[in-house]
């Protein structure tokens, strides 16, 4: 199937085919024509699927409409997570319609407010925003929401685990009643569930590629590791190992600039992104990794959100993630669009319910590989593939 199968208008198909997408990914093929048909969905999806494709290209096709644009005005609006997402998704939005005459803005905390409510002054086509400074902007009357034809929750998961329901009520407040409603997640919780009720009204559901499954070309290790000796683990690896270039994820944001100082000590030049780090440095910090600059970059699971690198050669859990279904997401940063990655997790006793929360998720058990010079003092356990956590931690 082509694009142009889809229904959608040829400005549209050619961007899409002069960045070199030929065919819809699954995601794309079922979602596309129940957006164009103007009803509300819910959808299940993983990172590296073509979810945003999937809601920007429809988005395009129902706004590419004559009509005057009202000052301060938006006609559709993307909620996402993080600024590192939200700027993601509007780059995309911008490679897709340049033949439109259509206009998009990227709105988020961290930066002078002024430029955007100036640039709002004009009213935008599609507005992407994270849930605090369009609240910001809302207070401020520097936009309507009057106009509104479409709202589209992005990460909607990420946004519940970042405390973000209140902030988002209090948009959908404002909102008017009849609009188109998407919302998209990685996992369809009950929580998720209860907020797209919220949202929008009769949606289609939709679940693509089996929910907690791993890309196939994704090859997936583990070393188990005593803590005290992780940071030269994994020093270890990346230069006996020969790594090109590795995304390495940590719990905590002070762990992340300790890690930094750690790998610096060996000779290993890297860098980190989390919330503490201020917008131009972490934007500045992302570039440098994208270009291949910096090899090696180590980020909270919240603040790599949005990070979409092609052809990323692997990613490390220095910290499994919690809750298990993080792991999915984390692990589809590599072997995106059909390509071969590699996961590499750096596992510890304190990490054994987590680690079989996981495999169980997964529907099999990872590989242990054994690095020489590396023994073990507190033995991590055989995983038990059933394991069900009672509680959370």
């Amino acid at each position: 199937m082509s694009f142009s199968k889809l229904g959608l208008a040829d400005p549209i198909v050619k961007a899409v085919a002069e960045l070199g997408y030929d065919t819809p990914t699954e995601i794309q093929q079922q979602a596309i024509p129940i957006i164009l048909s103007g009803k509300d969905l819910m959808a299940a999806a993983q990172t590296g699927t073509g979810k945003t494709a999937s809601f920007v290209l429809p988005l395009l096709e129902k706004l590419n409409t004559d009509g005057e644009l009202r000052g301060r005005s938006i006609r559709a609006l993307i909620l996402a997570p993080t600024r590192e997402l939200a700027v993601q998704v509007e780059n995309n939005i911008v490679d897709y319609a340049k033949h439109l005459n259509l206009s998009s803005l990227v709105v988020y905390g961290g930066t002078d407010l002024e430029p955007q409510k100036q640039r709002l002054l004009q009213g935008v086509d599609l507005l992407v925003a994270t849930p605090g400074r369009l609240l910001d902007l809302a207070y401020q009357r520097a936009l309507f929401f009057e106009d509104l034809e479409f709202l589209v929750l992005d990460e909607a998961d990420r946004m519940l685990d970042m405390g973000f329901v209140d902030e988002i009520n209090k948009i959908i407040d404002r909102l008017p009643v009849k609009r188109q409603s998407l919302l998209f997640s990685a996992t369809l919780t009950d929580d998720v569930r209860y907020l797209a009720d919220t949202v929008s009204h009769n949606a289609v559901e939709i679940s693509v590629s089996p929910q907690n499954k791993a890309a196939p070309k994704i090859h997936q290790w583990l070393v188990t590791v005593d803590k005290d000796t992780k940071s030269a683990l994994l020093s270890h690896l990346i230069n006996e190992q020969h790594w090109d270039q590795a995304l390495i994820f940590v719990e905590k944001k002070h762990s992340a600039a300790k890690l930094v100082e750690q790998l610096g000590k060996r000779d290993i030049l890297a860098d980190s992104i989390h919330s503490g780090r201020s917008q131009a440095m972490r934007e500045q910090v992302l570039s440098d990794f994208k270009s291949g600059k910096l090899k090696y970059l180590i980020a909270t699971g919240i603040a790599a959100r949005g990070i979409d690198i092609d052809n990323l050669s692997r990613v490390v859990n220095y910290d499994l993630p919690y809750p298990a279904e993080e792991y999915i997401h984390r692990i589809g940063r590599t072997g995106r669009a059909g390509a071969s990655g590699e996961a590499i997790s750096l596992v510890s006793k304190d990490d054994f319910k987590n680690l079989c929360a996981i495999e169980s998720l997964l529907g099999h058990i990872i590989q242990r590989i054994e690095i020489e010079g590396f023994p073990v003092k507190k033995t991590v356990p055989i995983s038990i593939l059933n394991y069900q956590p009672k509680n959370k931690r």
